[in-house]
């Protein structure tokens, strides 16, 4: 049968890799790794000797087909990360996609999962939440996704590299002022740490210094009173004028204080000038 196994690895602690998983990487022809030197540690430390290949964000397409189409002639495969679920927030969601295309059928071996264990340890509001990756590093793009979630009401997750975290916890300050932000980090790691604050606090405390490890934010979603709270004019023109302390030109401070307050941006750009 055509099969390919979605395998999840541990995300710091090796004790949390499954039976099951084991069992799978052992049975199966060859594995599809992010980095074929992460993953030779894990199957090294378990006993597993397999055939490895190199799947990735910029070989993705090619070895995408190559991976279809020995499936297709009788092998079976299994893919993962270097650490947690593949094909969420990561290059495996194509090949899932090749699988449905050419009829392959996809099994999951569920393992840790990076942002679910974080909400759960949050202290925020688990019952509805969005999941939002990785922001881009694109200004344009980013722009855009914080923008589309400044009315966003669900607590809402994003993946973020320590040498990234500076640039966001300023963006978070700027574009969701002072909602609740939760910052985990080493998840399963002998540091693990869960810092509950504020995003106007975690900018203060580690704009500046920034924080070591992975790290997962967990950030309070808008809320009633937000929604509830009225602007005068000034105050609009205020929050505006903040921003563009921050850094923002005039027309983009007026835009996102228009967003949030609505207000008219015209309305806040004329008393600017």
């Amino acid at each position: 049968m055509s099969v390919l196994y979605v395998v999840g690895t541990p995300i710091g602690n090796l004790s949390d890799f499954s039976p099951r998983a084991v069992e799978t990487l052992k049975s199966v022809d060859f594995i599809a790794a992010e980095d074929t030197r992460v993953t030779l540690k894990l199957l090294n430390h378990f006993g597993i000797k397999k055939e490895m290949i190199s799947y990735f964000e910029h070989n993705k397409l090619q070895r995408g087909e190559i991976i279809t189409q020995r499936i297709l002639d009788g092998e079976t495969c299994a893919i993962v990360t270097d650490a947690g679920m593949p094909c969420i927030s990561d290059p495996g969601e194509l090949l899932i996609m090749q699988c449905e295309e050419k009829g392959i059928n996809t099994v999951v071996i569920p393992g840790p999962t990076a942002f679910a264990s974080a909400l759960a340890i949050s202290g925020l509001p688990t019952g509805r939440f969005a999941f939002e990756g990785f922001l881009s590093v694109n200004k344009k793009s980013r722009k855009e996704h914080l923008e589309s979630l400044l009315n966003e009401e669900r607590t809402m997750l994003f993946y973020e590299a320590p040498h990234k975290l500076k640039n966001t916890l300023k963006d978070f300050a700027d574009y969701f002022p002072n909602r609740r932000l939760s910052i985990v980090r080493e998840i399963t790691k002998v540091h693990e740490e869960v810092i509950r604050t504020t995003t106007d606090r975690a900018y203060r405390d580690f704009g500046e210094t920034g924080l070591k490890g992975e790290i997962v934010l967990v950030l309070e979603g808008k809320t009633k009173e937000e929604n509830e709270e009225s602007y005068t004019l000034s105050q609009a023109v205020e929050m505006a004028k903040e921003l563009i302390k921050k850094g923002k030109k005039a027309t983009e401070a007026s835009k996102e204080i228009a967003t949030l307050t609505g207000f008219k941006k015209n309305e806040i750009y004329k008393e600017l000038l």
